[in-house]
């Protein structure tokens, strides 16, 4: 129980030494720093006023006790000191006096060759010696100096005394008395204190209000306070999975961290300059500087797809996170895959219980040459048309894809035909991307041209040297000519977004890679009388190199119970004899292509 008392007494004493130690608040060190400051300054300023100012208090009495003696050594005066004696009621002396009134002087004394006084303001003085030198002044120099005689310290001036033909016959001295002098600058102390006391309230004044707006931009904090945040600062941004973009009001980059490099594909050389100089234009950069506002919102750079929050700061500038959702919206595209795929299955399985069923009917009715027969014509239709697409589409992704879209469409009662022009070798470059372009593209015709009149899609794939241009065109409502550039924007979409995420992405991504490659994509008016979007891959394709077969295998594994209800014939408005034909299952690379798609 007793330590209690002990640590409160210890505590307390540690508060008492804070007190009076040096500060720990930023806003307070600066101020007590800037009173020093100001409070030295005002009395170096005092000091080195006041030393000069004593020393021209004296010069200007010497200059002034001279300017008498020679007002005083007039002809007169060494005609009146030639002609009388020295005595208290001479001429000289009342000549003297007259003028020392006048102008205030302490004495004012005339002297002879020999050195005896003619005047003083002490009567008894005169006819005595004085006890000063006068030889300079006699040998006819002109004399400042302070010194002490019979009166006391005095500022003094001497000249010679001259008569009418220019001879020394004598000597004037004047004196001021010292203390006059002195007082003078006493006098002037005050005020000069009372001027140097208001610059110092002043620049107190001004220390304080420079201390208080301090004090609330550091939130007053201490020196080491802001060290410590500094430090973790700078280790929780490069810590942080999530993107972090500081801007200044004038929008360049403050600070970035190293998934915000990552993710927007910059380096620390960004860092300072302006954003859309470093970005460059798209929705991305609009994003981030504030044009596009709103919570979670998408864009697309360099292939990523972000989620962007952007907060304001008190100073004007902003600070900017960015998710990285690429990932998901991959889940998002195998998830819609599966989900086709099932769909597609489903179909399969009602088509292939309306054959089961149909073959029962025939068995028992023991109708076996007819059993037979539909057997054969279901299998040979179904190997027919795998054959048609895989002749097309050498390369198996592709292939695989539009295969299971194929099925989709027919259990959509959307008719997917292939053009007769089609004509794809197996030398894709990136496959990947392709089926990416593709499936978005024809997904979005599957959302147009269901509910139209007569459903249809019509997909072309033509290599010209070594690029791809890919056409796919639907029977939907179409776009209008104010929005066909509208539809490649992240986040633009005129469907309802899915359960797992938003929609606006596929035509976004396809422009994106297409631009990447340095494509182009654009979107026009279909023959069919929808939309028609055609994608243009240059570089896409490798060089032409000897058969390998490839388009064999893909042609085996596509057949290997594969029911597809593609169109190949050259009449647009004829359908596959197969009907609304499903896969029973699907080669390994044609479900991962159509998870690729969007």
């Amino acid at each position: 129980m007793s330590a209690g008392p002990s640590s409160t007494a210890r505590t307390a004493a540690g508060r008492r030494r804070r007190r009076l130690g040096w500060p720990r608040r930023v806003s307070s060190q600066v101020l007590l720093t800037q009173l020093a400051i100001a409070a030295g300054v005002t009395v170096l300023a005092t000091g080195l006023f006041l030393a000069p100012f004593s020393h021209e208090l004296d010069d200007q009495a010497m200059r002034r006790a001279l300017a008498i003696a020679e007002t005083t050594a007039s002809p007169k005066t060494a005609a009146d000191l030639l002609t009388s004696r020295p005595a208290a009621d001479g001429p000289v002396q009342a000549e003297a006096e007259r003028i020392r009134r006048a102008s205030g002087a302490e004495y004012v004394v005339v002297m002879d060759l020999d050195g005896v006084r003619w005047s003083h303001t002490d009567v008894e003085e005169i006819g005595r010696v004085v006890s000063t030198d006068p030889s300079e002044a006699l040998a006819g120099e002109h004399l400042m100096e302070l010194d002490s005689g019979t009166l006391g310290r005095s500022a003094r001036g001497k000249v010679p005394l001259r008569d009418g033909t220019g001879r020394i016959v004598g000597a004037v001295s004047v004196g001021i008395a010292y203390d006059s002098v002195h007082n003078r600058l006493l006098a002037a102390i005050p005020g000069l204190l009372a001027y140097a006391g208001a610059a110092l309230a002043a620049g107190a004044l001004a220390a304080f209000l420079i201390s208080r707006r301090l004090q609330r931009q550091t939130h007053d904090l201490a020196f080491s306070d802001i060290s410590a945040l500094l430090t973790e600062r700078e280790a929780m941004l490069h810590s942080l999975r999530e993107g972090v973009v500081a801007l200044d009001p004038a929008g360049r980059i403050r600070l970035m961290n190293d998934e915000a490099q990552r993710l927007l594909g910059l380096g620390p050389d960004a860092t300072g300059r302006p954003l859309e100089e470093s970005l460059g234009e798209g929705r991305a950069t609009e994003v981030l500087t504030g044009r596009v506002r709103g919570e979670d919102l998408l864009a697309v750079q360099g292939g990523r797809v972000l989620v962007a929050n952007r907060m304001p700061t008190d100073d004007g500038g902003a600070v900017v996170t960015l998710r990285d959702r690429t990932e998901l919206e991959q889940l998002g595209r195998e998830l819609d895959a599966t989900r086709g795929l099932i769909d597609a299955l489903r179909a399969q399985d009602h088509e292939h219980a309306n054959h089961m069923h149909t073959l029962l009917g025939l068995l028992e009715l023991e109708m076996h040459q007819e059993a037979a027969e539909f057997v054969n014509e279901v299998v040979g239709v179904h190997r027919t048309t795998a054959e048609q697409v895989t002749e097309r589409i050498l390369d198996p992704l592709p292939a695989a894809l539009l295969v299971g879209k194929a099925t989709v469409a027919a259990e959509r009662g959307v008719l997917l035909r292939l053009s007769p022009d089609t004509l794809l070798p197996n030398r894709l470059v990136d496959p990947q991307g392709l089926v990416t372009v593709v499936g978005n593209l024809v997904d979005n015709a599957l959302d147009a041209a269901a509910g139209s009149d007569d459903p249809r899609i019509e997909v072309e794939l033509l290599a010209e040297d070594r690029t791809v241009v890919l056409v796919v065109s639907d029977s939907g409502p179409g776009i209008p000519a104010d929005r066909r550039e509208l539809v490649f924007s992240e986040g633009w979409s005129t469907k309802e977004p899915p359960a797992h995420g938003r929609r606006g992405l596929g035509l976004a991504l396809v422009r994106r890679l297409a631009e990447r490659q340095g494509g182009s994509a654009r979107a026009g008016v279909s023959p069919l009388g929808g939309a028609q979007f055609t994608v243009v891959l240059p570089e896409a394709l490798t060089e032409p190199a000897e058969d390998t077969g490839t388009g064999t295998s893909v042609e085996t594994d596509l057949d290997a119970g594969i029911d597809t209800g593609i169109d190949t014939d050259t009449d647009p408005g004829a359908r596959a004899d197969a009907g609304p034909g499903a896969p029973a299952s699907l080669p390994a690379y044609g479900r991962s292509a159509a998870g690729e798609t969007r």
